[in-house]
């Protein structure tokens, strides 16, 4: 009986080459110092959720197929007269992928997905928010493959943030980059 386990395409990619290429790049002592994707959040607000509950369960029922793993509601934090909104009323949805499935999602995001946009032109490299995190906006869950389009009722869209360990935007981007995000225009050395 083998034993062999299974290695997301990108897991090993990120140790055989985008390490060294960091390590080279930034000069680190260590390659422990390179930083590492630690997690990848997806969010969805559902408009309308507040006079229709079963919105919210199609979102949550829609990121589950896309990530391959259970997604959660996310509860409204106030009560809001003008909106119609009590507290802990379920408003989203949202699911955090971490390891192999994490990797599984950047690799399919990358490759199938992205490409699948109208006028794809490549992704905004100024969505960094200065901690070393990039959150990409998708307007249509519909790029996702994973979706069957003729039992969609509504296009609506969704946040992806990718959460590094880098310090700064710029390992962050380089980090990123290796992976084979494709971003618009590749920046210089210097910012």
């Amino acid at each position: 009986m083998s034993t062999t386990t299974y290695t997301p395409r990108l897991a090993a990619k990120y140790k055989k080459d985008v390490v060294p290429a960091l390590v080279k790049k930034f000069g680190y002592t260590s390659v422990m110092q390179a930083p590492k994707l630690e997690k990848i959040c997806l969010n969805r607000g559902v408009n309308g959720a507040v006079s229709d509950k079963k919105l919210v369960d199609i979102a949550i029922e829609e990121l589950t197929t896309i990530t391959g793993q259970k997604a959660v509601a996310t509860m409204s934090k106030k009560d809001i007269s003008n909106f119609k909104l009590r507290k802990n009323m379920p408003i989203g949805a949202r699911v955090t992928l971490r390891g192999d499935k994490m990797f599984e999602f950047l690799d399919r995001l990358v490759a199938v997905a992205l490409p699948r946009v109208r006028d794809f032109k490549g992704v905004n490299e100024k969505a960094f928010d200065g901690r070393g995190n990039y959150t990409l906006g998708v307007t249509e869950q519909i790029i996702f493959p994973e979706i069957d389009i003729d039992k969609v009722n509504k296009i609506t869209g969704l946040d992806i943030t990718f959460v590094t360990s880098a310090n700064t935007d710029e390992e962050a981007y380089e980090l990123l980059k290796e992976l084979g995000m494709p971003f618009k225009n590749a920046k210089s050395n210097s910012n």
